[in-house]
């Protein structure tokens, strides 16, 4: 089966929503590395309590400095064409209050730390009565304000034996000196994570305050309650990805929903998270989910207060397992699987502001499309917002009257903001990247699905450049997780939108263990690492071939970050013989080694079936390190200084293999790089690098 699409706007109506058409210009050119670092980049947006509004932001990147600003816009939602309106306000995070007032986050002339503001905002865009909501001199990292605009929730770090704000923590047990070494009790759990050194006894902590006449008062509630009370002790939100979506205030204002996983010495090994309840009396808060020891995440109350809405995962330490979208009876505590019989994974949750409805996203075969909940009952709807792909949905607001605000993007263009009226197909809001992403060369992404390991269906996907004469090299993409997904999305890091710009043909397969396909297909990559998905990978990349004559697989190279790194490594020297060239980034090498200095050690005992000493025969089974003497392919190796999921001397064990064997090889290397590379300049450096290895070796006499 095979799915072919244009992609090169969000609708080929987008332009004319707006009164100024786009002047003539020249011949589109291939998208370029600069152009992908410097695409300006939706935010998400937040809507007036009237619904009228909607207020986003937008963060550009200098194309000579590289120097990134936010700016925040105003968009009527009554009107269609009407125009976006800049708004003159410096900041972040604005979200409206049910109170009317704009809240958002900036460091004002004032102030060296981040804190709580609030303005004015008028229809037509005209900002008044800016005011500071906070002074707290440890600053904020993130903020909640309750519906009635009467309290105030704030985040930010701050020792657990603190019961107030302003609580002097500075005396760090871990740092006993005099030297500026770090000392680390055996029985603390994290002593690092992803990309920081942890502080014993500090963590992201939650405190409700009171607001009057828009400042607040007092010390604070903290959520968590008192130290050796029965709350919880770790981080809320989560680390280090967390954010709002962790905190929840009760329609009323009452108290506040949150969720935290327990920082022990078990927490390397956890992904039990709990959503805990407070009534912000100062007292311990209430554990509603206790009796699930997997995960429950993402509390979201119904707007009328009667219902709970989460979602939760069955087994214990798995952090890939199926999240069900839960339903609590606030009044009788009854608790049901409103999901529990359909096969997808929802990783966000909105409900309808009559509470009639609950929205909630999930990856679909390539797609990650919205979906219509009926609380009554647990019928799930896909819902049919865009013309052609639904791509990558995100950011869901509900509206009043069955309207849905929302962000679209894809593999051809970056995110947009949409209304979709009465539950029908969505209309641009916005045209942030449009304009830009219009100048360059259009790419055609084709689906097209296989027989695959086991006789099982796997999904892949061709992207090239439309209107290329002559036959194209081939770039194997493979993505990382492993439980995760190449779809149908953007991405300013694995683009394959400007890989294909450069004249590749860029194919990326859903092996099995990938996610969209039920919770079968994505546990099937558990102690099968080197199995199936590179079986899947071979049958795939032989599909494309067929499928598209154009592309030329005498010339190609793979690719892959993660998994995706440790799957480069694995074809070293398992599939020695097929490529031109391997960029391996972040990858996994040495299975022992990674067991024994990588954090979150749930994700390996889990995939390899109990630590590297429980079950070492199966780590040695799948470990690249056991397969060098096969080695032969050129590689680029890739890594962060910083990155503690995949230490950075993995790539290094990589690296020297391809010298000791005089495997042409380079290693490139980011001192303040994690597992990802975010800075503007690196990730400029790191495409340049990327390509000019691609086309050394695919491009010879170009």
């Amino acid at each position: 089966m095979t799915v072919r699409s244009r992609v090169a706007f969000p609708l080929a109506s987008a332009f004319a929503l707006f009164a100024s058409p786009l002047v003539a210009q020249s011949a589109p050119e291939p998208m370029q590395a600069s152009d992908l670092v410097t695409m300006p980049r939706l935010g998400s947006p937040t809507v007036s309590p009237d619904g009228t509004i909607a207020v986003y932001s937008v963060t550009t990147t200098d194309a000579e400095s590289f120097a990134r600003k936010g700016q925040l816009y105003l968009r009527s939602l009554d009107n269609m064409n009407a125009a976006p309106v800049a708004l003159d306000l410096k900041g972040s995070g604005a979200s409206f209050g049910g109170d009317g007032w704009l809240y958002y986050m900036d460091s004002g002339a004032d102030t060296e730390t981040t804190q709580v503001w609030r303005a004015r905002i008028a229809d037509n865009g005209a900002v008044s009565q800016k005011t500071q909501v906070t002074n707290i001199a440890r600053g904020v990292n993130g903020y909640s304000v309750a519906k009635d605009g009467d309290r105030i929730a704030i985040w930010t770090e701050i020792a657990r034996s603190c019961t107030d704000i302003a609580c002097d923590d500075s005396a760090k047990a871990y740092a006993p000196g005099p030297g500026d070494g770090r000392l680390y009790e055996g029985d603390g759990g994290f002593y690092r994570h992803w990309d920081s050194w942890e502080t014993p006894g500090t963590y992201s902590r939650v405190f409700a305050f009171p607001l009057s006449n828009g400042r607040v008062s007092g010390e604070g509630i903290a959520v968590d309650g008192p130290l050796g009370a029965g709350g919880p002790i770790g981080d809320t939100p989560s680390m280090p990805f967390g954010g709002g979506e962790d905190v929840a205030w009760a329609p009323d204002g009452s108290g506040l929903y949150f969720a935290a996983r327990k920082a022990d010495a078990q927490e390397p090994y956890s992904v039990n998270f709990d959503i805990w309840w407070s009534d912000l009396s100062g007292t311990a808060p209430t554990n509603l989910t206790a009796a699930n020891e997997a995960l429950d995440m993402l509390p979201t109350p119904s707007p009328d207060g009667q219902y709970l809405a989460y979602v939760a995962m069955d087994r214990p330490g798995y952090e890939a397992d199926r999240q069900v979208v839960m339903l609590r009876d606030l009044k009788s505590g009854v608790t049901t699987a409103l999901t529990g019989d359909f096969d997808r994974s929802f990783g966000s949750l909105a409900w309808t502001p009559d509470s009639r409805w609950i929205v909630a996203t999930a990856q679909d075969v390539l797609d990650t499309p919205a979906f219509r909940i009926d609380p009554r009952n647990g019928d799930v709807e896909r819902l049919d917002l865009m013309a052609g792909n639904e791509a990558h949905i995100g950011n869901v607001v509900p509206l009043h009257g069955g309207d849905i605000l929302f962000t679209r993007d894809s593999i051809g263009a970056p995110a947009e903001l949409f209304l979709s009226q009465d539950w029908d197909q969505a209309q641009p809001l916005t045209q942030v990247a449009t304009e830009t992403i219009g100048k360059m060369e259009t790419v055609v992404v084709e689906r097209f699905s296989f027989t695959g390991a086991g006789g099982d269906t796997v999904w892949g996907q061709i992207t090239k450049l439309e209107g290329q004469e002559g036959p194209m090299p081939a770039i194997l993409y493979v993505h990382g997780g492993p439980q995760g997904s190449f779809n149908d999305g953007w991405s300013s890091r694995w683009n394959p939108r400007v890989v294909a710009s450069q004249g590749y043909a860029v194919i990326s397969v859903d092996f099995h263990g990938s996610t969209g396909y039920g919770q079968a297909f994505t546990d099937s990559i558990n102690r099968d690492w080197g199995g199936k998905p590179l079986e899947d990978l071979k049958l795939g990349l032989a599909a494309a071939l067929k499928q598209d004559p154009q592309i030329d697989g005498s010339r190609a190279c793979a690719m892959g970050a993660s998994y995706g790194g440790y799957m480069m490594n694995w074809i070293a020297g398992k599939w020695p013989d097929r490529f031109d060239c391997l960029v391996q980034h972040d990858g996994l090498f040495d299975m022992r080694s990674f067991y024994y200095t990588t954090e979150e050690l749930w994700f390996p005992k889990w995939d390899f079936g109990g630590s590297y000493a429980d079950n070492k025969e199966l780590y040695e089974r799948w470990n690249p390190v056991n397969h060098v003497d096969n080695w032969k392919t050129p590689m680029l190796v890739v890594t962060g200084e910083k990155d503690f999921r995949v230490p950075y001397t993995q790539g290094l064990a990589a690296f020297t293999v391809l010298q000791e064997r005089q495997i042409p090889s380079q290693l490139l290397v980011f001192p303040e790089e994690n597992h990802w590379v975010l800075d503007p300049k690196n990730s400029l450096q790191w495409h340049n690098t990327v390509f000019a290895w691609l086309d050394r070796w695919l491009k010879p006499d170009e």
